[in-house]
């Protein structure tokens, strides 16, 4: 509601308080498709503690000395490949997926978005959901499998954002949803409505996971047992499917990133395995990204059919992720309805 000026004392400023908001969260992206912006981006998002568990005297020398001068003018070509003409994939999905969610919820509810590294920030968008008179705030990470590396280091952000506010909102924060039945229906339906349209049918179907370091499961993440118990119960769901009972679906991880050892089988070694064991059709899902980016429209999409014809394969496909689907927005929603049960 918003305060009547007529109620307050003449000298009062106009207050907004009352309402109830959403903000959906991302991992985060470069403003453009260039050296500079990209070096920006991963500077921040290098540089964070929950990302990179280095020592951080250490890891500054590597990080300033040899990444910022060699991997900004590499990723900003592999951007350029996916840029579209609104902006980056994963900023202009997101924002979709924030339009359509505020349509679901009705015209009482404020919903927003924001990115864990990059542009519109935590901080700015937590503080004009606030001036907006947003007292109560569902804060929602938009990652099925928890991770330190993701969810927690999200909730890190809005955290020193709330210690600069004198008046703070009340914050619930969107738990792990790995395992929820609106997500299983999601995947199931969106997957076997991308296989079902595909002109071939796959031998193997890749359920392709973001990776991370193998240290992190030693040190307690439930990172990879979330990744396992989704990749688990989507095949259980996949095999009731009486065209694709027999599709065999195996879990990988992507995105390898230095010399430590990282979560295991690799996607890439399993796509090349499987084209020289002589799998020639093969389709890759990435369930644990909520919107498509790069990762998944380069790394996945393009690097990964390359690797597989190359290797000997002969069809490839590369799902769609949930984006701002009918399926994935059916899902948003109940999540959301779910976590604001009380405020609503």
């Amino acid at each position: 509601m918003t305060w009547q000026t007529s109620s307050l004392p003449s000298d009062h400023p106009p207050v907004q308080s009352g309402k109830v908001g959403v903000l959906l969260v991302n991992l985060g992206t470069p403003d453009a498709p260039d050296t500079k912006s990209v070096r920006r981006y991963l500077k921040e998002f290098l540089s964070d503690r929950r990302v990179v568990e280095i020592p951080p005297l250490v890891w500054q020398l590597i990080l300033r000395g040899i990444i910022l001068n060699t991997r900004p003018q590499k990723s900003a070509r592999a951007y350029q490949k996916v840029w579209m003409d609104e902006g980056s994939p994963l900023a202009v999905i997101t924002r979709r997926q924030a339009e359509a969610l505020s349509a679901q919820l009705g015209d009482g509810m404020h919903v927003d978005w924001a990115m864990r590294y990059g542009e519109p920030s935590i901080p700015d968008r937590l503080d004009a959901m606030m001036k907006a008179g947003c007292e109560r705030i569902l804060f929602a990470p938009l990652y099925p499998q928890y991770s330190g590396a993701t969810t927690a280091t999200a909730v890190d952000k809005a955290a020193d954002a709330l210690k600069d506010m004198r008046w703070q909102p009340a914050l619930r924060i969107l738990p792990a949803y790995h395992d929820h039945p609106a997500y299983l229906d999601a995947l199931e339906a969106d997957t076997l409505r991308q296989l079902d349209a595909l002109d071939f049918e796959p031998e193997v179907l890749l359920l392709s996971f973001h990776g991370m370091p193998l240290r992190t499961l030693e040190l307690g993440d439930p990172y990879h047992c979330h990744c396992m118990k989704t990749a688990r119960l989507l095949r259980e769901r996949l095999a009731q499917s009486e065209r694709w009972s027999k599709l065999r679906v195996t879990a990988t991880f992507q995105s390898r990133f230095g010399r430590a050892q990282w979560l295991e089988p690799a996607t890439d070694d399993t796509i090349i395995a499987e084209a020289e064991a002589g799998t020639k059709r093969m389709a890759v899902a990435m369930p644990g990204f909520s919107a498509d980016c790069l990762e998944t429209l380069e790394e996945i999409a393009m690097e990964g059919k390359d690797e597989f014809v190359g290797a000997g394969g002969e069809r490839y496909a590369a799902l769609a992720c949930l984006n701002d689907s009918a399926a994935g927005m059916a899902m948003l929603e109940a999540l959301v309805r779910q976590e604001l049960a009380g405020w609503i």
